[in-house]
């Protein structure tokens, strides 16, 4: 799938032509040479040169146009004996051109490769990318901080946000999806960082799950019957887990009747339900106004006659409204959190809960939590890059002054930390099988009930 603009329709920005298909490659060492470099900014300024000649902008033109200056560019060189290319070496150089004057430079062919789920750039000289669950370094570099700060402009720009010495941090969305974080000097000791977690356009289903052993297929019919029997489902883990793209597969389970009110600090989810309405966050601008929070949000979502709310993640006072969604008739609802284990997913929701002033004791507390929460999932990545569902447990009440868990199903790491083990069922009897068991669809969950 291309995203490509029409050869014949204006620029809107630069990342909208980022998902071309597969990218011709080239040896990374090749492409960092310093003849190489020179080249092609040299090449750059004489195409951007030749277009303020025609007073034409590189950002209005059509791709055509655009490549055929490029390639017009470079055979006047060609001609002169300046350049020896074979058509593969003229289509990269052509690529990594246009990327120079219209795209993001040297990182484009890295946010255009399918493969990858995070690029990260800790100054000019060193680029890292994310496959597989393993941080590897490319030889992919820029120029120079300038060189690196004109791609950042280029990225902050299109969006209405600033980063300068006055606001060395910031976050943006590109417009497929990715988010970015971006923080330069002089907080930046070494230079400009730039972090990019890529947005997959390609939703998963369970199967993908099972068969890259994120789960078992006893968990993944388990989960589904809990997505149908409308089971408020919290789901924790750490930073790159896999928290919303499993949230985003759950979410597949909703029925086509109900309206689903979805609401994210940065668009993700990917519902492909008929009644979905989405609303996004937004953060102040650059005179720290109009702010509209996720706590706004999930109260007017309350006023919007909303079947489930998803919340992408809990991240601050709006835990209370999420809380009461789920208790007060919005059964079904689901949200993302922050926590290493079930029960440090309840602890941060108490934390959360005590900065919206909610000062109960703790027995009211968690009596409030537990009659919204059914179900936590915990996914977890392993030392071996590998993700796993390492727990599936119900919330039954409380005992005395402690949460009362039930732990379904977990993930047994065997040696410690391997990245290897097994999925094991700890109990036959789900607190939840009576609800659940009309909605099992698999003969896999049959055992369980």
């Amino acid at each position: 799938m291309s995203l490509l603009t029409d050869d014949m329709s204006p620029r809107a920005d630069p990342a909208s032509r980022l998902p071309r298909n597969a990218p011709v490659t080239q040896p990374a060492a090749q492409r960092m040479t310093d003849s190489y470099q020179a080249m092609k900014a040299q090449i750059c300024q004489q195409v951007i040169e030749r277009l303020e000649t025609l007073g034409s902008n590189p950002e209005a033109l059509g791709q055509r146009a655009l490549r055929e200056e490029i390639e017009q560019a470079i055979t006047v060189r060609s001609r002169r004996g300046q350049l020896a290319l074979n058509s593969a070496e003229r289509l990269v150089l052509i690529e990594d051109v246009e990327d120079e004057v219209v795209g993001f430079g040297p990182i484009a062919p890295l946010l255009r490769d399918p493969t990858l789920d995070d690029v990260v750039v800790n100054g000019p000289g060193q680029i890292y990318v994310e496959r597989n669950g393993v941080l590897e370094k490319v030889e992919t570099r820029f120029r120079d901080e300038a060189h690196l700060m004109n791609v950042i402009q280029r990225i902050v720009g299109p969006v209405g946000r600033r980063v300068d010495e006055a606001t060395p941090y910031v976050d943006a969305r590109l417009p497929d999806g990715s988010r970015v974080n971006i923080i330069i000097p002089p907080v930046a000791l070494d230079g400009p960082l730039l972090s990019i977690r890529k947005f997959r356009m390609q939703t998963l289903s369970i199967e993908n799950f099972v068969e890259a052993q994120v789960m078992s297929a006893e968990m993944a019919a388990y989960l589904s019957a809990a997505v149908r029997a409308r089971l408020n489902i919290l789901i924790c883990g750490g930073t790159g887990a896999g928290k919303s793209t499993l949230l985003n597969m759950l979410s597949s389970f909703i029925g086509d009747r109900e309206r689903l009110i979805t609401i994210e600090d940065a668009a993700e989810l990917q519902l492909r339900q008929q009644h979905v309405v989405r609303l996004e966050a937004r953060p102040p601008n650059a005179d720290g106004e109009r702010e509209v929070g996720a706590r706004e949000l999930m109260r007017n979502a309350l006023r919007m006659r909303p079947d489930r709310i998803i919340l992408g993640e809990v991240r601050g006072v709006e835990a209370v409204e999420m809380l009461q969604a789920m208790s007060t008739g919005h059964d079904g609802s689901m949200a993302t959190l922050h926590g290493n284990s079930p029960r440090d997913a309840f602890a941060r929701l108490e934390m959360l809960l005590g900065f919206a002033g909610l000062q109960n004791d703790v027995r009211a507390i968690r009596r409030f939590v537990a009659n919204s929460v059914h179900l936590v999932v915990h996914i977890q990545r392993l030392t071996d890059g590998k993700r796993r569902i390492v727990s599936i447990t119900e919330v039954t009440g409380i005992e005395g002054d402690a949460y009362s868990l039930n732990e379904v199903f977990a993930f047994k790491e065997q040696p410690p930390m391997s990245g290897l083990g097994e999925f094991c069922t700890l109990t036959h009897r789900p607190h939840f099988a009576r609800k659940m068991r009309d909605y099992s669809t698999t003969a896999a969950a049959e055992k369980l009930w």
